[in-house]
Order: structure tokens, then sequence, then C-alpha cells
């Protein structure tokens, strides 16, 4: 059994999520907590049902999906894992700031931990998270597929009825099409898939009414 909590975090309204199963075991799918309230729900909510995070992981690294990985070293003593082609986004999170809200904010952020790279399987308890492919929101884009439970955390590649936007630097609108055609699209009807933003959609859902993927 697994067991999925959201938590919509900072100004731009993004989904963490932790994710567990009946072994206690839990990984973290982008963190974006930015105010103390924010790191205090999570944190009350891990020391609540007595879970041990194994995995800090990234979906991309645009800052609103990684504001909260200081605050997850500090606590849970673990670094963020990502894809290679996105570490200049990573290691220029306060660029990233500027430029899209036009403020000057001081942000620290650990060093990496890990890459994960095409393929990669992410375990914990129970159940397996494997990287999928994604990129063209971010040169690194990734989403995690659990087999076991019919699920896909897309990140900001695949919303309901939508995709990522790539009008940002590093964007591709031709690979993400591409890569969620391939990649994505090729999943079992009924894989629900959770985004970084907004709510649940299914592939069935998004085959038929996503005008990007028709």
């Amino acid at each position: 059994m697994i067991n999925i909590q959201r938590f919509v975090v900072n100004l731009i309204a993004e989904n963490c999520y932790i994710v567990s199963d009946e072994t206690n075991e839990a990984v973290m799918i982008d963190c974006g907590a930015y105010s103390q309230d924010e790191e205090q729900e999570i944190s009350r909510y891990i020391s609540d049902n007595a879970l041990t995070l194994r995995h800090l992981i990234c979906t991309h690294a645009h800052f609103d999906h990684i504001l909260g990985d200081m605050f997850v070293y500090g606590h849970f003593h673990l670094k963020p894992m990502l894809h290679p082609a996105d570490m200049w986004l990573y290691d220029n999170v306060e660029l990233q700031i500027r430029n899209f809200l036009h403020k000057e904010i001081r942000i620290s952020m650990p060093d990496v931990g890990a890459y994960i790279y095409y393929g990669d399987v992410i375990s914990f308890g129970h159940h397996h998270l494997k990287a999928i492919a994604t990129p063209g929101h971010t040169p690194g884009g990734l989403s995690f597929y659990c087999k076991e439970e019919s699920l896909l955390f897309s990140g900001d590649s695949l919303f309901s009825h939508s995709i990522g936007r790539t009008d940002f630097p590093y964007g591709d609108e031709d690979a993400l099409i591409r890569s969620l055609k391939e990649n994505v699209m090729t999943l079992p009807n009924e894989t629900v898939i959770l985004p970084g933003h907004g709510g649940p959609t299914t592939v069935r859902e998004e085959k038929a009414m996503n005008p990007f993927l028709q």
C-alpha cells in the first residue's frame, strides 16, 4: 500500500509530495517549501507518521521546486538528486528568482548528492520509482513512474490538459512534446499522473483531451 501526501507550497503553488508505504520508508519529490510554516508542516507530517525519509528527488531544477532543499538537508541530512543536465539551473537559483519574480532573494543550496539518469530506479520500502525522460521544460526534466501503483509524478512536464512552459531559458517545446508522446503516453491508460502544479489526471484523459498531444 502506498501513501501520498501533497503539500502546496511557496508563491507559485508548487506540489511537494511525500510518498511512503507500509514500511514507513519514504521519498520526497520536489521540495519547494519556502516559509517556516511550510517547513514545519512537512516536518510534522514526517514525525507524526514515524517516516524514515530515504531520498529527496527532483523532477527538475526550477527554483520553485528546489527552494526547500536546504531545509531537507538540515533536518533530514539528505542531499537532492537530479539529472545533471539541470545543474546550471540548480547552481543559479538566485538568478532564476531574479528573472522570474524580479526580486533579490538569497538562497543557500546544499551540494547535489547524486545524479539521476534516465532509467535509474529510486527504491524505498517495497516500492520503486523509475526515472523517465521528459526533457523540454528543462534540459534534464524527469518524471518518476511507480509501476506497482500505476502512478507517474510528472513535475512540470505534463499537467491536466496542458504541458509545461518552454519559453524559459533552455526550454524546448518540440523536445517536450516528443518525450511526452514517446515516454508517457505509452504508459497504461489507467496511470494516474500527479503534476508539479494543480490536480491529478490520467494517461487516458491526456490522450483524449490534451491539445498538445493529439
